[in-house]
């Protein structure tokens, strides 16, 4: 299964009457009734759990409910992924026996569909078919009983073109201890119901939330499962409570010595000059040739401190030809060091050759499901090394609140990203520690590259750019390509942000890593590097 974003494309089904995802508690189970896919919802009414209100829906009734049916869905996922795991150390034996054979053995595959709960054959004839009971319409002034779902504790209303179930002590209702839901014949039915119409509108609402961003795909050629619906695509960072912005027109420019004429009308042709480069790197090679190099190489080896504003800097980009990209210099991409670009209080003009990352994303991307680490990113033609891929985009937070996010879900650090780059250093604040510094949390708001799985050798790596030289507490997050990346290959950068080592070095690490006791709780790398470290996370 491979499709854009494309929302000329999307269809999706609705009923007359619908129920509101603020009225559902919880997706409890699914069947299959009349070759129509149905939902067993609790409301969300106030009353004991065990008077609680619950009814089965045709899945057209429930699109404004997708994201708990989504839930549902991957938890129900995951428990036949364990039952699998645990029948297959039970019977290894049986299970290797039957995974030679020829031609394969229907049993065997039946196991395998089921475990991924998803696109598994069903037979109609093993599901327990509930009686159906009554719904009340608004229609008319008395009670009218019409053919509808089961409902259980209670009655449904149908008005304004909603569903709202309301409880009732009325013996024609079926009355039920709703913690017995759903109960066990239900779930064994569930196990060989299809929820593919589900997982369609679920897909599509997807694709609506992709047109936040432009030129992004999914594809999906695993299963039929897709990104969560509670991840909202943005195009910029998003600051919350607590993180002081300063307004762009106090940024300071570089000035009115770079002009957009200079360096064959590309602007800041003169880096001595250039007040945004400022905080650059130092071109060493150039200030060989300057009085001011004995002060810098005593700067280098006592430390204190050394003016470099009237120093030549390094520019941060190479402008590309002939319809090539301009890539990232190489000093940059190794050194790691802070890159400045100008910004639009500059005199340079906007084809400043210091502006790159601020211009955006110019490349396709697709998200795509892998076999064995979830959702992944590619890019959907060849990168050159050096050459600019996105920006890591999310809610920008306070420390003190990523440490509470992060102590209420058990994965929150794969999307929290510190904002640290300068601790240590002074700015008007005074010393930055990493007490101070903000947070980036992509998990339920970003782009695409909060897709980026992990590795220990990445083909991708991040750095830090400043468009306000004098703010060290807010910047991007810019993902480069390492290296050559042909069209397809899944896009990679390293989550604790390592040096290279060697590649024996490495080796024994990991090697010694995996007989340590203390880490036997501690969540594994699955990268396939050969440098791999063990673990996601030292």
């Amino acid at each position: 299964m491979s499709t854009t974003s494309n929302a000329s494309l999307i269809t999706r089904a609705r009923a007359t009457h619908g129920v509101k995802e603020r009225d559902v508690s919880k997706v409890l189970c699914h069947r299959l009734r009349a070759g129509v896919e149905e939902y067993l919802i609790k409301w969300r009414i106030r009353t004991t759990s065990e008077h609680a209100m619950a009814s089965w829906h045709a899945v057209d009734q429930l699109t404004d409910c997708l994201k708990q049916i989504q839930l549902y869905i991957e938890e129900s996922n995951e428990k036949n992924l364990a039952l699998k795991s645990s029948l297959l150390i039970s019977n290894d034996h049986h299970a290797s026996r039957k995974r030679k054979s020829p031609g394969g053995d229907p049993v065997t595959i039946q196991s395998r569909d089921a475990a991924n709960g998803l696109l598994t054959p069903h037979d109609p004839r093993q599901l327990s078919r509930a009686s159906s009971v009554g719904s009340i319409s608004s229609s008319g002034s008395k009670k009218q009983i019409v053919n509808s779902p089961s409902v259980y504790n209670g009655f449904l209303v149908r008005k304004a073109g909603r569903i709202k179930g309301q409880q009732s002590s009325d013996p024609i209702y079926p009355q039920i201890n709703a913690d017995t839901l759903p109960t066990p014949e239900m779930v064994n039915a569930a196990k060989n119901c299809p929820m593919t119409e589900a997982e369609r509108l679920i897909r599509e609402l997807f694709y609506l939330t992709l047109n936040a961003v432009p030129n992004v795909h999914l594809e999906n050629k695993v299963d039929g499962s897709t990104p969560s619906l509670n991840f909202t695509f943005t195009n910029k960072l998003v600051y919350q409570n607590g993180i002081y912005q300063a307004p762009v027109d106090t940024y300071e420019g570089c000035g009115p010595k770079c002009k957009p004429n200079m360096g064959q009308n590309c602007g800041c042709e003169y880096t001595k000059v250039c007040q945004c480069l400022e905080f650059a790197a130092v071109d060493e090679q150039q200030l060989k040739k300057m009085p001011e190099w004995d002060d810098y190489v005593k700067f280098k080896e006592e430390g204190g401190s050394f003016d470099t504003s009237g120093a030549p800097k390094r520019f941060p980009y190479l402008r590309g030809h002939s319809g090539r990209p301009s890539i990232l210099q190489s000093h940059y991409l190794e050194s790691r060091e802070p890159i400045y670009e100008c910004n639009p209080n500059c005199n340079c003009g906007p084809m400043c050759k210091t502006r790159l990352v601020q211009k955006g994303r110019k490349v396709g991307l697709t998200i795509f499901k892998t076999r064995d680490r979830g959702w992944g990113l590619y890019c959907n033609e060849d990168l050159i090394e050096g050459e600019f891929i996105d920006t890591y985009l999310g809610e920008v937070i306070t420390n003190e609140e990523a440490d509470l996010r992060e102590a209420q879900s058990k994965d929150k650090s794969s999307y929290l990203y510190a904002l640290d780059k300068f601790v240590g250093d002074e700015d008007v604040g005074g010393l930055i520690t990493q007490d101070d510094c903000y947070v980036v949390d992509g998990q339920h708001m970003g782009g695409p590259t909060r897709f980026i799985n992990h590795s220990c050798e990445p083909n991708c790596r991040q750095y830090s750019v400043c468009y306000n030289k004098h703010d060290l507490r807010l910047y991007h997050l810019a993902f480069f390509a390492y290296e050559d990346i042909p069209q397809g290959t899944e896009l990679t950068f390293d989550y604790a942000d390592k040096d290279e080592e060697e590649e024996a070095e490495a080796i024994r690490r990991r090697q010694a890593a995996a007989l340590d006791p203390e880490n036997k709780d501690r969540l594994p790398c699955n990268c396939g590097a050969t440098k791999c470290r063990g673990f996601l996370w030292d």
